[in-house]
């Protein structure tokens, strides 16, 4: 295979057309061209109103390789495809009676526990939360009942806090064995959309990603795994330095000696009984802030210009920073386009926000956190988990001025620039369900954040035009951009540092943010892991890509 990049065409060009364009970028005849696949397609609209092109990356099957890659010697576009196939580390003894133990069943533990299956390894998930259908019903209860099940909700449950998100599947990961394509690839086969197998910015959607989770639910069962719901870790079964097993919340205990720990970024009592335990923890810096919203239109109509509702373009997205005066890391975060803001609190009495989109991306308004970058050593000193206690205190206080009943505290950008409280809305209506109470957001976060994030609208306002827009919503608050914890393992085995047997992994353990980059953790936490229980049956490991 050889693999073409920077491939133009115009956005309305037809499946012939590219075709064409292959041909006459190798000189080649039509009939030289074999086959084709699109790697990647993605658009640049930095000058939103010059012409937006199409630019493909395409790995071609054609006659004669050796000649066009001859010829083509000092090009470097042209080039040998890469082989992005993925291949297993090694294959399970059949008599192999130790099961692995995957604890958390989001992107991380999904993929780790899918892979340890397909080695046929026969893992054991442990999820404190419920089935994807159960959770579903007890989400929208917040939603719309102001009801919270605390071990069922926006972060807990099958399929993890990326469930209730946009089902964004991109990163900025270095990957150089093409894990993500992997991800991508099983996601494909339980009913994920083929195009995010090469759009630039793939996405799911919520409602069309509970159904490809469990689809893959059922396959690691297919292959001899185990998923049990409701199955909350509350402790470890430790000897000298080995993990021995863990023990649920119901009293049963499970022995393995090799567990996955695939934590979400919120399960704060579980980082508290693995620092009691004296797993070595270190806290970690993340993020605060608002989600702020603006009508879809008009981010269209700032980001495409005269391409706005192009439906090959579809809702158009964002990413800002801005380095405030005091010294603080403004971004934007989570950017959902044609989304909405969601009530993802976890925990009786506290309030916190995340943003999701659907498939089609096509609610009125776009949403985005707006955080600013806090760290352990100026922010909050202290032992291992300052950090999550800084969010506890963030997010009662969110609560507090939310009027106590889950609904948010929520300004408007006009009033929060001048230091007012806002009383009335404009035309830009809050998504966020079950609803705001208008006022005053200031005192929802520490006054370096709110400084900065005050500087830095105006700033966005001037890359994005409207962004500072008087009648813009902010809703409160933003905590859980990442773990606040990074529960630290070994570069080489990825087992935890003092503990043998752990494999910490994922968002919680602090190496992932994101769906994709959860997966591709899961992937290696998951070779990692039966590397060592093969040799430990005396086994060898196969060639690994």
């Amino acid at each position: 295979m050889i693999r073409i990049t920077e491939l133009s065409l115009p956005l309305d060009h037809s499946a012939d057309e590219l075709r064409q364009a292959i041909v006459k970028r190798l000189s080649i005849s039509d009939a030289d061209l074999l086959n084709f696949t699109v790697f990647k397609r993605s658009y640049d609209a930095r000058k939103k109103n010059s012409i937006i092109l199409f630019i493909y990356i395409v790995d071609v099957e054609i006659r004669d390789e050796a000649a066009i890659l001859a010829r083509f010697a000092d090009d470097n576009h042209v080039r040998p495809a890469p082989d992005t196939r993925y291949y297993p580390v090694g294959q399970a003894p059949a008599n192999l009676t130790e099961r692995p133990l995957v604890v958390g069943f989001g992107p991380c533990g999904l993929f780790a526990a899918l892979l340890l299956a397909q080695m046929g390894f026969k893992p054991i998930v442990l999820e404190r939360g419920k089935d994807v259908r159960s959770r579903t019903k007890d989400t929208w209860a917040l939603w719309r009942k102001k009801t919270l099940t605390p071990e069922s909700n926006v972060q807990f449950g099958e399929g993890g806090a990326g469930l209730f998100s946009d089902g964004k599947l991109y990163s900025q990961i270095k990957d150089p064995k093409f894990y993500a394509r992997k991800v991508m690839h099983e996601f494909v086969r339980a009913g994920a959309p083929e195009e995010i197998m090469y759009v630039s910015k793939p996405h799911i959607g919520t409602f069309r990603l509970t159904g490809v989770v469990a689809a893959m639910r059922e396959e690691i069962i297919a292959l001899g795994g185990e998923v049990r719901f409701e199955s909350k870790v509350t402790d470890l079964l430790i000897d000298d330095g080995q993990l021995e097993g863990v023990v649920l919340a119901s009293g049963e205990t499970l022995r393995s000696r090799h567990v996955v720990l695939a934590l979400g970024h919120s399960s704060r009592d579980t980082f508290r009984m693995l620092h009691r335990q004296g797993v070595y923890i270190e806290a970690k810096p993340f993020a605060i802030g608002f989600r702020i919203e603006h009508p879809q239109g008009m981010i269209d109509q700032a980001r495409l210009g005269k391409y706005a509702g192009h439906p090959e373009l579809g809702a158009a997205d964002y990413k800002l920073v801005y380095h405030a005066k005091n010294g603080r890391a403004v971004y934007s975060f989570c950017m959902c386009p044609g989304g909405t803001v969601v009530a993802a609190t976890s925990e009786p009495g506290r309030v916190v926000t995340n943003g999701m989109s659907q498939y089609s991306r096509n609610e009125r308004n776009a949403n985005a956190g707006i955080v600013v970058g806090i760290n352990p050593e100026q922010d909050f000193p202290g032992d291992a988990l300052a950090g999550v206690e800084l969010q506890e205190r963030l997010e009662s206080r969110a609560y507090e001025l939310g009027g106590s009943d889950y609904c948010a505290p929520a300004q408007l950008v006009g009033d929060f620039i001048r230091g007012v409280p806002s009383t009335e809305l404009g035309e830009v209506e809050p998504s966020y369900k079950p609803g705001v109470r208008l006022g005053d957001l200031a005192p929802s976060l520490p006054e370096y954040a709110i400084e900065a994030i005050r500087e830095a609208l105006p700033a966005f306002g001037k890359q994005i035009r409207g962004f500072d827009r008087a009648d813009a919503v902010l809703t409160g608050i933003e905590t859980r951009t990442s773990s606040p914890v990074r529960i630290t393992r070994d570069n080489e085995t990825l087992q935890s540092l003092n503990l043998r047997g752990l494999y910490p992994a994922g968002e919680g353990a602090g190496y992932a943010g994101g769906i994709l980059s959860a997966g591709v953790d899961g992937i290696k936490v998951a070779e990692a892991l039966a590397k060592a229980m093969l040799a430990e049956a005396g086994q060898s490991e196969v060639q690994s890509n």
